[in-house]
C-alpha cells in the first residue's frame, strides 16, 4: 500500500485553525482530554454548506466526544450571497473558510468531493445529467474508506421531490457508498492507498419541515437531548450550533439559540439493528492495539487525576500516554490522529505559544523573505527546541524554554522560483461537466491547501520528540482590532490584470481593453501583449506606457472583428527571453474568514451584437451586491451608484433609468421606506428595473406600482424550453428578440418569481422546468403614469456578467424603455 500522506496533511490543516490551542482553559483541556479518550467516529453527509445541522454536530462532538466530520460535496459555488457580489468560484471560497469557521466552533471537521455547485436542481436526476455519478460516488466511497466511520448520518432521505435535488442526490450516493465501501471490487484502484471499510449503520437526520419529527410505525430511531448544558465549556450545544451556523454570514444564517430543552433524531436507513444508541457494538478501538489496555489505563489515570489548577502537573501522565502510543506498531489512520491529539494535550497544559512569522503578507516565487520562529514556554518544566525546518530550510535552535522566556531566531528563506503559488487546489484545473478537475485521489476531501509555506518545530519534552508544524502567518498590528494574523500568500512574479471581463463589438459600447502588467520583482522592459483566440488583424494595441517608479506597464487595446457573436479569447503578456504569463490576482477579504486569494487566467468574453443602445444615464440602487453595472458601463451606459441619500424624487428624475439590485428589498431599510419616492419617479415618466428579491424576509409587500406576491418558484434549467409573446413591447424595441436569444442561458432561467399580480401587468414570457406547471412569473412589465415598470426574477445578475448575447439583448431592451426626461 502506498504511502497515505494526506490525512497528515488534512490535521496539519485542522491545527493550522485551531492556532494548536493556545492558552486554553483547564477545563477546555481536560474537556479535550475526554475527547482523546473516545474514538467512535461519526460522518455526516449533505450538499452544500449550511446544509448540516450544527446542533447535531455540536452534540456529538462534544457529548459524545465522537470525531465528526461533515462531508459537503459541494462547496456552495451556485448559491446567493447577501454580504457582497462573489458568485461561483468566488463565493464558492467564502463559503468553504465559512464552513471551516463553523466547524472550529462546533468541534466537527470538514471535507468536500470535488462537485461544482451548478444551482438549484430540482431531483435527483437533474441533478445527475449534471453531475458524473460514478466519480461523485467513487469520492464518497474515498471519503469514508479514508476516515473510517463508525456511522453514517445523512441530513437529507433518499425520496426524489421533497428538497433541492442536490440534497436527495447526497443522500442517494451516501446510502450506496455505504456498502460499497466495504467491497475491495469497487473502484479497485482506492486499494493501493487505503482498505475496504464497512461502517456499522446509516442513518438520515430526521425532520419535518415546520414541526417536530414524529416517527413512523416501524421506523428505528433514536433521540438525541441536543439542547443540553455542558459545563466544561461554559455553553450550551444549542449555543455552540447557532454561534456555528452563524458563521455561515454570505447565507444570511446568523442565529440564536434556543433556550431549553431540544431533540434531535436520526432515523435507521441501513446497518446492524441497535438496541438502546446508535453506537451500540461499536467497541472501543483501542483494544485494536497490542498495548492497548496500558493506553486506556493510562488515559484512565491522567483522567481521573487531572490538576485543573496546575495543568502542568497532568505532563507527568500525558507523556505516559504519548510514549506507550508512540511505541506502538499499529499505522491505523486514527492512530495517527490519536498520537497528534496527545502532542497537542501535552502543548495545552504546558500553555506554550510558538508563532512563525513574517512581515508581509504576499511575496512572489523566487523572492528572499525574512522570517522568525518564536517558542515559548510559560512553565517551569524545560522544553528543549531543537531544529525548525522544511523542505526548503533548515534551521538549528537548540536552546531550552522554559520560565516564560522566548526562544526565537531571525533567518532568511530563499523561495524557489518553481515554489507553488497559493492557488487553491480545486481551481488550478479546467471544471468538467459540473465536477471541478481533481486527479489527485488525496485531495478528495481536504477543504483547502494548507498554508503556503510551513515548517516542522521539533521538540524534545523529558526524553520524547514531540514535532510542532507552524504555518507561516503574517502577523501585525491594527488601530482598531489589535494583532491580526493572516495566511502568507505566494503570488507570480508577473501578473496580468484587465479592466474588463466583458468586451462588446456593439455600436456605442467601449471597445477599449486596458491591460495592467505589474511586476513584483525587476522592471521586465521589451516584453509583448498579444491576443490568444484572435487574428491579428482583430485588434491592435494602440498605446503603451512604462511605469518604472510602479514597476508596471500600462496597454490599451481596441478591438476590431471578431468572427463570433461570442468568443472568450486570452491576454497574454510574453517576456523578451518567451516566457508567457496570463494569471491575475484576485483577493476577498472579508472580516469573518482569513484574506483568501486565487488566480484566474486572462480571458474575457468578446461579444459581438447588432444591437441599439441608446448610452442614457441610469441610476442603479445596490442589493446583496451584484457586478450588472459594470456591465452596463461596458455596453456604454453612464452608470451612478445611487445611496440612500438619493432616493428622493428630485434626485431620482436626473435618471431616465433607475434599476434596483438583487435583493434590494430583502438588506436596504431604506429602499422599503422610500418606496412612494420610486413609484413618483416612474408615474412622472421614470423607467424602473426591479431585479429579483426571495419571498423572506421581504422588508416590503410594496414593490410596485401594483400588488403582485413573491413565490419560490423557479426554472432551474437554463436551457429549458420559453413561450414569448413576441408582440410584447418589450419584444420587439429597439432590438428584436428571437427565440435564438434564449440559448447559452447559464446555471438556471430564473428564481423567486412571482404570482398573484395584478391584471394591469402584462407577462411576456411563460417558463417551466421539465415535467412542472408552466410558470408567466418571471418577467411582470406594466406602464404607470407616463413611466414604466419592469419586475423580473431572471437572472440577469448571472446570465449579463457571462456575457450572454440574449440576455444582454433582452435587459437592453428593458433600459431602453426609458426615453429622453
Amino acid at each position: 500500500m502506498k504511502k497515505l500522506n494526506w490525512w497528515l496533511f488534512s490535521l496539519c490543516i485542522l491545527i493550522s485553525y485551531n492556532v494548536f490551542g493556545q492558552h486554553k482553559p483547564s477545563s477546555v483541556i481536560y474537556h479535550d482530554l475526554l475527547r482523546f479518550q473516545e474514538t467512535k467516529r461519526v460522518l455526516y453527509v449533505a450538499a452544500h454548506p449550511d446544509d448540516e445541522n450544527t446542533r447535531l454536530i455540536a452534540y456529538l462532538a462534544n457529548a459524545e466526544h465522537a470525531e465528526v466530520a461533515y462531508l459537503s460535496l459541494t462547496r456552495g459555488d451556485g448559491g446567493q450571497n447577501l454580504i457582497g457580489k462573489e458568485l461561483g468560484i468566488e463565493l464558492g471560497l467564502i463559503r468553504t473558510h465559512e464552513l471551516l469557521r463553523a466547524r472550529e466552533t462546533d468541534g466537527g471537521r470538514q471535507f468536500f468531493s470535488r462537485a461544482l455547485d451548478f444551482g438549484f436542481s430540482k431531483n435527483p436526476d437533474e441533478t445527475f445529467n449534471n453531475w458524473d455519478r460514478e466519480k461523485l460516488l467513487s469520492d464518497v466511497v474515498w471519503i469514508i474508506r479514508n476516515f473510517q466511520p463508525d456511522i453514517i448520518i445523512n441530513r437529507f432521505n433518499t425520496i426524489p421531490g421533497t428538497t433541492h435535488g442536490h440534497h436527495t442526490s447526497s443522500a442517494l450516493l451516501s446510502v450506496e457508498a455505504f456498502s460499497k465501501a466495504a467491497d475491495p471490487n469497487v473502484f479497485p484502484e482506492q486499494l493501493s492507498y487505503i482498505q475496504p471499510w464497512q461502517a456499522k449503520r446509516i442513518f438520515w437526520n430526521a425532520y419535518n419541515w415546520g414541526g417536530q419529527y414524529e416517527p413512523e410505525d416501524g421506523k428505528v430511531y433514536h433521540r438525541f437531548m441536543v439542547g443540553e448544558f455542558n459545563p466544561l465549556l461554559g455553553t450550551t450545544y444549542s449555543q455552540i450550533a447557532a454561534d456555528s451556523r452563524t458563521m455561515h454570514k454570505s447565507q444570511g444564517f446568523g442565529s440564536t439559540s434556543q433556550i431549553g430543552q431540544g431533540t434531535d433524531f436520526i432515523e435507521m436507513v441501513s446497518g446492524e439493528p441497535f438496541k438502546d444508541t446508535p453506537f451500540d457494538g461499536i467497541g472501543s478501538r483501542w483494544v485494536q492495539l497490542d498495548n492497548g489496555d496500558e493506553i486506556r489505563k493510562a488515559i484512565y489515570k491522567s483522567i481521573q487525576e487531572f490538576d485543573f489548577l496546575h495543568p502542568e502537573n497532568n505532563l507527568a501522565n500525558l507523556l505516559v500516554v504519548k510514549k506507550l502510543l508512540d511505541n506502538q506498531k499499529n499505522a491505523s489512520i486514527w492512530v495517527r490522529e490519536k498520537q497528534n491529539h496527545i502532542n497537542q494535550l501535552i502543548l495545552d497544559v504546558l500553555g506554550v505559544k510558538a508563532e512563525f512569522i513574517v512581515r508581509k503578507e504576499i511575496a512572489f516565487t523566487g523572492e528572499k523573505i525574512n522570517v522568525e520562529i518564536v517558542f515559548n514556554n510559560p512553565g517551569n518544566f524545560p522544553v528543549q527546541v531543537e531544529t525548525f525546518g522544511s523542505e526548503i530550510f533548515k534551521e538549528n535552535i537548540n536552546a531550552v524554554a522554559n520560565s516564560n522566556q522566548p526562544v526565537s531566531k531571525a533567518f532568511e528563506i530563499q523561495i524557489p522560483g518553481d515554489f507553488p503559488i497559493s492557488q487553491p487546489f480545486w481551481l488550478k484545473n479546467p471544471i468538467e461537466k459540473s465536477l471541478f478537475g481533481i486527479d489527485d485521489p488525496m485531495k478528495i476531501g481536504p477543504p483547502v491547501n494548507g498554508s503556503t509555506l510551513k515548517g516542522r518545530l521539533n521538540l524534545s519534552i523529558d526524553g520524547q520528540n514531540l514535532p510542532l508544524d507552524l504555518a507561516l502567518k503574517y502577523k501585525y498590528n491594527d488601530q482598531v482590532d489589535g494583532e491580526v494574523n493572516q495566511p502568507f500568500t505566494l503570488v507570480p512574479e508577473v501578473n496580468v490584470n484587465l479592466d474588463k471581463s466583458n468586451l462588446f463589438l456593439i455600436p456605442g459600447a467601449d471597445d477599449l481593453l486596458n491591460v495592467e502588467v505589474s511586476f513584483r520583482d525587476k522592471f521586465i522592459s521589451g516584453g509583448t501583449i498579444n491576443v490568444k483566440g484572435l487574428k491579428e488583424d482583430q485588434y491592435q494595441v494602440i498605446k503603451m506606457t512604462e511605469d518604472d517608479r510602479r514597476k508596471r506597464i500600462l496597454y490599451t487595446v481596441k478591438f476590431l472583428n471578431s468572427d463570433q457573436e461570442k468568443k472568450e479569447i486570452m491576454v497574454n503578456f510574453v517576456t523578451p527571453d518567451g516566457r508567457i504569463f496570463n494569471q491575475d490576482t484576485k483577493r476577498i477579504i472579508y472580516k469573518h474568514i482569513p484574506n483568501l486569494t486565487y488566480f484566474t487566467n486572462t480571458t474575457l468574453n468578446l461579444v459581438k451584437l447588432d444591437l441599439k443602445t441608446s448610452g442614457q444615464q441610469i441610476g442603479y440602487i445596490p442589493g446583496a451586491g451584484d457586478d450588472v453595472p459594470e456591465v452596463l458601463r461596458s455596453l456604454g451606459y453612464h452608470v451612478s451608484i445611487l445611496d440612500d441619500a438619493d432616493l428622493r424624487k428630485n434626485r431620482l428624475a436626473d435618471f431616465q433609468t433607475v434599476i434596483v439590485g438583487i435583493r434590494a428589498f430583502n438588506v436596504n431599510q431604506n429602499l422599503a421606506n422610500n418606496v412612494d419616492q420610486l413609484m413618483e419617479y416612474v408615474h412622472e415618466g421614470g423607467n424602473l428595473i426591479v431585479q429579483y428579491n426571495t419571498s423572506s424576509p421581504l422588508l416590503t409587500r410594496d414593490l410596485g406600482p401594483y400588488p403582485f406576491s413573491i413565490s419560490r418558484d423557479r426554472v432551474a434549467v437554463e436551457d429549458s424550453p420559453v413561450k414569448v409573446d413576441f408582440s410584447h413591447p418589450l419584444l420587439s424595441s429597439p432590438n428584436k428578440i428571437s427565440m435564438g436569444d434564449f440559448d447559452g442561458w447559464v446555471q438556471e432561467r430564473g428564481l423567486y418569481f412571482t404570482s398573484s399580480w395584478d391584471s394591469a401587468y402584462s407577462t411576456p414570457f411563460t417558463m417551466q422546468d421539465p415535467g412542472e406547471n408552466p410558470s408567466q412569473g418571471s418577467l411582470l412589465f406594466t406602464q404607470y403614469g407616463k413611466g414604466t415598470y419592469t419586475y423580473s426574477g431572471i437572472s440577469w445578475f448571472r446570465l449579463l456578467p457571462a456575457g450572454v448575447p440574449g440576455a444582454i439583448k433582452l435587459f437592453i431592451n428593458l433600459i431602453e424603455q426609458g426615453g429622453e426626461r
